[in-house]
């Protein structure tokens, strides 16, 4: 499904990515623990299309990427440190927004989805500012699951999540893994996915 060869990219005068090469292929999860400073975030923003690389190739499906970045976006949900949630809509708001410009998801499916993530009822209605980072995490994610993308792209997922977040993000992986998506995600502390094909690659210039 995703494949990175001798990929290359240089920050300033740093070389942060040297040579970096990995398959992913449908219900794989890939976690890179690698340590600060050796492109986690970088690797997944060249994936997204917002930095791209000096050297090497990506392909999605057989598509290379450096001439049709459309096929992969249609099958992509990423996301980052900042959630990118409009902070005067509620949290249902938001997601009827999403949904209504990208996979026409129900009211009834996002309730539903919003269940899963553990978001209670009485938060959902409220402006996302006034909501705890942990709330406004737990949207986003449900964002991700609605959207029914390929391929999730996750920089800290379970930042700012409690106990019980971090279970029902896990579950969200394990139902997209199990449904044949695949999952590439940058984290300090690997997420528990022991029922999946999950690889945790530990620094980037050993192989994956």
């Amino acid at each position: 499904m995703l494949e990175v060869s001798n990929l290359h990219l240089w920050r300033g005068h740093t070389h942060l990515l040297r040579g970096v090469g990995f398959t992913l292929k449908p219900g794989q999860a890939l976690q890179l623990t690698w340590p600060n400073g050796t492109g986690k975030t970088t690797l997944l923003r060249c994936l997204a299309g917002f930095v791209h690389a000096e050297e090497g190739s990506i392909r999605w499906r057989g598509h290379d990427l450096s001439r049709r970045r459309d096929a992969l976006h249609r099958d992509l949900a990423y996301l980052g440190h900042e959630t990118a949630l409009k902070q005067d809509l509620s949290a249902m708001e938001n997601l009827r927004l999403s949904c209504a410009m990208r996979c026409g998801a129900s009211v009834q499916a996002i309730a539903q989805q919003l269940d899963a993530l553990g978001l209670e009822p009485g938060a959902r209605e409220r402006p996302v500012r006034s909501l705890s980072a942990g709330q406004q995490r737990r949207t986003a994610l449900a964002r991700l699951a609605l959207w029914d993308a390929a391929l999730w792209l996750l920089d800290e997922p379970a930042a700012n999540l409690d106990a019980p977040g971090q279970s029902a993000l896990c579950e969200a992986l394990l139902t997209h893994l199990r449904g044949g998506g695949s999952v590439l995600v940058a984290t300090h502390q690997p997420l528990a996915l022991e029922r999946a094909d999950n690889r945790v690659w530990t620094h980037p210039s050993v192989a994956a």
